[in-house]
């Protein structure tokens, strides 16, 4: 979570266990704290943006929840219309799509092994879920949508985001050729208040009308940009702040010939960021940064390869002005081989935030991803709705060498899941092997475990062409943030507020 400030009274204990909730660190203050121990943590939630207004839309999703020591065996898990509670009474909406009361799209019945659901057309709603006891460390959900022709045709994914309060979406577009969304989706009982802003080449663009946006409880507002501001900018970075509330937020971006995806958000603003996972194949990418302070960044960028780091030709670096979106075009700098970016400050660190949009295939024959600026792997992250065919797992170690364990679940119609160990050279990416379940059925989860060594970053990509038309959608894999750290009862909590 970004900036969450947690009060913390006796007999919390138990909420700290809480994803979104409450998240705890433990300072060395001089014989007063001690190391608070990692627990599982109990509850958890996650929001899918309504898929698609397009009604030859197909969309899956698949859940999953690895299985984790000491989470217990108790607990449930379920993906719902935003516009109901959980006992499928009927809430108020906004102005966004919802539903009437009905069963759960899914509803996982163990952790270790995916579950699926499905929709079609363009009436799909954005979708709350939320998960107990030992479905909540790590849970994932996928959301996958294959539209066959028309604006942003081609494969789209995401993966269902926690609320937050806070946003960056550098690479969306008020474009001619480009239909983007701001997909907001309110999950809680009271109303939410929102801020979108926009900055272009040039700063920020001129624009009320996305200031104070009410998202009211259980409901779900796709707002199109360009109603937002009248100029047409190709490279734009969305900042969403929430004022009261909490959302979920995701930027769909549609393009006339270049197919479309969803545009996760961008990490926390930061001085060094790596953007992970770049097809081999790709035809044309573009970087796109924002500097959100009072201050120029100055990056140094570098592509991390399979035999190291290197520098391409002409885009040594890229200075972005603050308060202004900048753009390089990156051509084909993969050039056949696997590929992550990697930025760093060339002098003094200013905080940034980034992403790519990734073009592959040729003429009218090209579809469009989108790669954020991402946190690393840490202990274990997850991603899902893997097929036999169609997924690549990119994982890159920039600074250090380092292991990592790599499972692939049981599947979602049967199978056993099997496990193994890649070790990453410094400064490169592998698209590595990976292992797929024995005597597989249906999709699975990829879960990828750091063993030993520097921080690994990681990206899957899932393919499918249609007609032709090379369609892939690209999701990185930040940590899953399934412990937390929580102080012994008698404990002084009082060094863990600050």
């Amino acid at each position: 979570m970004k900036r969450t400030t947690v009060s913390l009274i006796a007999g919390t204990a138990a909420l700290a266990a809480v994803t979104g909730f409450a998240t705890l660190s433990s300072p060395q203050a001089a014989g007063t704290a001690r190391t608070a121990a990692e627990l599982p943590v109990e509850r958890t939630s996650l929001l899918c943006p309504s898929p698609s207004t397009s009604d030859i839309a197909e969309t899956s999703y698949t859940s999953f929840t690895p299985v984790t020591k000491e989470a217990g065996s108790g607990g449930r898990a379920e993906l719902q219309a935003a516009a109901e509670e959980s006992d499928g009474k009927s809430k108020a909406k906004g102005k966004g799509k919802g539903k009437k009361a009905g069963k759960p799209v899914l509803e996982p019945q163990e952790p270790g092994k995916p579950a699926t659901g499905d929709t079609s057309g363009g009436d799909a709603p954005a979708l709350v879920g939320t998960a107990e006891g030992k479905f909540a460390p790590g849970w994932t959900v996928q959301e996958t949508t294959e539209v066959a022709a028309g604006s942003g045709r081609g494969l789209q994914g995401v993966n269902c985001s926690a609320p937050d309060t806070e946003f960056w979406f550098p690479g969306a577009s008020t474009a001619a050729d480009r239909t983007d969304y701001v997909h907001l989706t309110n999950p809680d009982d009271s109303a939410a208040v929102v801020d979108i802003e926009l900055y272009g080449k040039d700063g920020a663009l001129d624009s009320t009308l996305g200031e104070g946006i009410t998202v009211a409880p259980h409901s779900s507002d796709p707002i199109l940009l360009s109603t937002l501001t009248e100029e047409k900018q190709e490279n734009l970075t969305v900042h969403v702040n929430v004022r009261s509330g909490r959302v979920g937020a995701a930027v769909q971006a549609l393009d006339d010939k270049l197919g479309g995806d969803w545009l996760a958000s961008s990490t926390d603003p930061s001085g060094s960021l790596v953007l992970p996972g770049i097809p081999k194949d790709a035809t044309a990418v573009r970087l796109v940064a924002f500097a959100p302070g009072e201050s120029d960044a100055d990056l140094k960028v570098q592509l991390a390869s399979p035999s190291g780091l290197i520098t391409p030709a002409g885009n040594e670096t890229l200075h972005v002005k603050a308060g202004m979106t900048a753009s390089a075009d990156l051509g084909d700098v993969t050039r056949g081989e696997a590929g992550s970016l990697v930025l760093t400050p060339t002098d003094t660190s200013v905080p940034v935030v980034a992403a790519l949009r990734v073009v592959r295939g040729k003429g009218g024959d090209q579809e469009t991803a989108f790669i954020p600026a991402t946190r690393p792997v840490g202990t274990r992250a997850t991603v899902a709705d893997n097929s036999a065919k169609g997924t690549t797992l990119s994982l890159t170690a920039p600074t250090r060498g380092a292991t990592v364990k790599v499972t692939a679940s049981a599947g979602s119609g049967g199978g056993e899941a099997v496990s193994k160990t890649f070790t990453l050279k410094a400064g490169t990416t592998q698209n590595v092997e990976a292992p797929t379940p024995t005597g597989l059925k249906g999709t699975y989860a990829l879960t990828v475990e750091h063993v030993s060594g520097g921080p690994v970053y990681g990206a899957r990509t899932l393919a499918a062409t249609e007609d032709g038309v090379p369609g892939f959608t690209i999701q990185t894999l930040p940590n899953d943030r399934s412990m937390v750290a929580v102080p012994d009862a008698d404990e002084d909590l009082s060094v863990l507020q600050k």
